[in-house]
C-alpha cells in the first residue's frame, strides 16, 4: 500500500484508512528530507505519535546515514516533508527505487509533502513554485514513480501563498498532459494495487 498524503497521518480519516491493515509492528520514520534539523524536526514528535495510535513501535531513521535496505525489516515506513530536491537526490544515490517498490507493494509506504512529491513520477510540480529550494543544480526532476498520480499538497495553504497558484497548477497540467490531485492537510490519497481511494 502506497500513502501519499500533505503532512502526515494528522486526520482521523487517515489513520481509520490504515487501522483495518495495520494492527500493531513496526515503523520507521525517515527524516532525511529535513536536510537541515533532521530527527529535530518539529513535526517529528507528532508523527510519532500517530504511528503510536495505530499501535506501532517507531524507529527514526536518515539514509543519508544508513542504507536504503534497512528500511525492509519495518510493516510501515514513513517519510516526512522537507525538501523534496534534497530528499530526491538522497534517493537516486542510493538506488532507492526497487526497495520502495518492495515496501509499497507488500507492506505500507507513507510519503507526506516533499515524501509524497518524490514517490510519484517528478517533483516539476514543486520546480514551478519554488525554484530556490534547488540548492543542489538539480536538472532531473524524475522521481520514484511509484504510482503514475502527481499531487498538490499542502492546497488550501499554497493558494494563499503564491500568487495564480491554481492557474499555474493548470499551466502545468496542460503543458504535462497530467491531472493533480489536490491535497489539503489531514487528506490522502491510498494506492492499492493500482486501486486509488481519496481520503477526505
Amino acid at each position: 500500500m502506497l500513502i501519499l498524503c500533505s503532512n502526515g497521518l494528522s486526520s482521523s480519516a487517515l489513520k481509520s484508512s490504515l487501522s483495518s491493515t495495520i494492527k500493531s509492528g513496526k515503523s520507521a520514520l525517515v527524516v532525511t528530507a529535513d536536510n537541515e534539523y533532521k530527527e529535530n524536526n518539529y513535526h517529528v514528535a507528532r508523527c510519532i505519535s500517530e504511528l503510536n495510535s495505530l499501535h506501532l513501535d517507531v524507529d527514526i531513521i536518515d539514509i543519508d546515514k544508513q542504507p536504503i535496505q534497512d528500511l525492509l525489516i519495518y510493516d510501515v515506513v514513513e517519510f516526512i516533508g522537507g525538501n523534496p530536491y534534497y530528499l530526491l537526490n538522497s534517493l537516486k544515490k542510493q538506488n532507492a527505487k526497487k526497495v520502495l517498490q518492495k515496501i509499497a507493494s507488500e507492506k505500507v509506504l507513507i510519503g507526506w509533502s516533499a515524501g509524497a512529491l518524490v514517490m510519484t513520477p517528478t517533483i516539476g510540480i514543486i520546480n514551478v513554485f519554488s525554484p530556490e529550494m534547488n540548492q543542489w543544480g538539480i536538472t532531473d526532476f524524475s522521481a520514484m514513480n511509484l504510482t503514475d498520480i502527481e499531487v498538490k499538497p499542502h492546497y488550501n495553504k499554497f493558494l494563499k501563498r503564491y500568487d495564480c497558484f491554481e492557474e499555474r497548477c493548470q499551466k502545468y497540467e496542460k503543458d504535462k498532459g497530467i491531472r493533480l490531485i489536490q491535497l489539503n492537510d489531514g487528506e490522502g490519497i491510498s494506492i492499492t494495487q493500482g486501486k486509488e481511494i481519496l481520503i477526505r
